[in-house]
């Protein structure tokens, strides 16, 4: 049961479709969802939502079913950061965020679900951004798929920051990488710089670096896919392990791309979280041997 306390100036109303829409995140199709799902409470009683007004401190609850193919597992997750809302996840290598037709288990979408139904809770896998496979660190999943809506919604509302040991050093240190990526068709998962792709741009900072070896911080001010394994390869320093992208896995077993660092608002009350996640231990093994980069300012 999702349940929503109202806050608005005294003696203002509205209608509870612009209030959740507008002030919860609450999308046209969930909207529809929660007026037609026969559960809509106004301050404890049953009530038809699409003639609902609200009033400060009214309380809204409405359950809606979860219809999902994936299977709760018993599996490990390690927990960040958790509250009635939202859920960060610190994802290990080698697992995906969700199922495929060919693997159906073992997934941290499958992982989340088994957590809920462990409590008895009734949440299904609502996830606000992914990382690929092999990439470790910090996941932003929503409870409920209004907060999810707001996430995706909002892009600025969350800021990530990344990881990252390539093959030798980037000249200049720190500099912006603005680059469209399309697809490398014929392939459906490899992408590519390209003058008809879409923008991308990528912030990077090297933190420590041998001259062999770098160790890059990165922030991205958009979301393609790859977009940071695709922008390190096209400047001719991919990613340490990135054998997709033109590195040998010689150092390191998998791509060395970690999301270390996430900012947000929280929804309810826009205070700013951030939860950070330390290194890996095969990124930290050969980062420990770099030096660090003393700043010129």
């Amino acid at each position: 049961m999702t349940e929503i306390h109202i806050s608005l100036p005294p003696g203002e109303e509205m209608p509870a479709k612009a209030y959740l829409t507008k002030k919860c995140g609450v999308s046209g199709g969930l909207w529809k969802r929660i007026k037609h799902s026969g559960t809509f409470s106004h301050n404890g009683v049953p009530a038809i939502a699409a003639r609902t007004a609200v009033r400060d401190g009214d309380v809204l609850s409405y359950a809606l079913p979860i219809v999902s193919s994936v299977v709760p597992e018993d599996l490990p997750l390690a927990i960040a950061y958790e509250d009635d809302d939202l859920l960060i996840i610190d994802k290990p290598a080698g697992m995906l965020v969700h199922p495929t037709t060919q693997e159906t288990r073992g997934t941290i979408a499958n992982a989340v679900r088994g957590l809920y139904a462990s409590r008895g809770d009734t949440l299904d896998f609502h996830p606000c951004h992914r990382l690929d496979r092999n990439t470790t660190g910090l996941l932003l999943i929503a409870k409920r798929p209004e907060v999810q809506y707001y996430f995706t919604k909002h892009l600025d509302a969350v800021r990530r920051a990344y990881l990252a040991l390539i093959e030798g050093r980037l000249t200049p240190a720190s500099d912006i990488i603005d680059a469209p990526i399309a697809r490398a068709l014929p392939s459906i998962i490899l992408r590519r710089v390209a003058p008809d792709g879409k923008p991308a741009r990528t912030h990077y900072t090297t933190e420590r670096t041998t001259g062999r070896y770098s160790l890059l911080r990165l922030t991205l001010e958009t979301g393609r896919t790859h977009q940071i394994r695709v922008h390190l390869a096209h400047l001719g320093h991919p990613l340490l392990g990135d054998d997709l992208y033109g590195c040998n896995t010689d150092e390191i077993a998998r791509h060395a791309l970690h999301a270390a660092r996430l900012s947000l608002r929280l929804p309810r009350t826009g205070e700013l979280l951030t939860v950070e996640s330390p290194l890996p231990e095969d990124m930290a093994r050969i980062a420990g041997t770099l030096s660090p980069v003393l700043s010129s300012k």
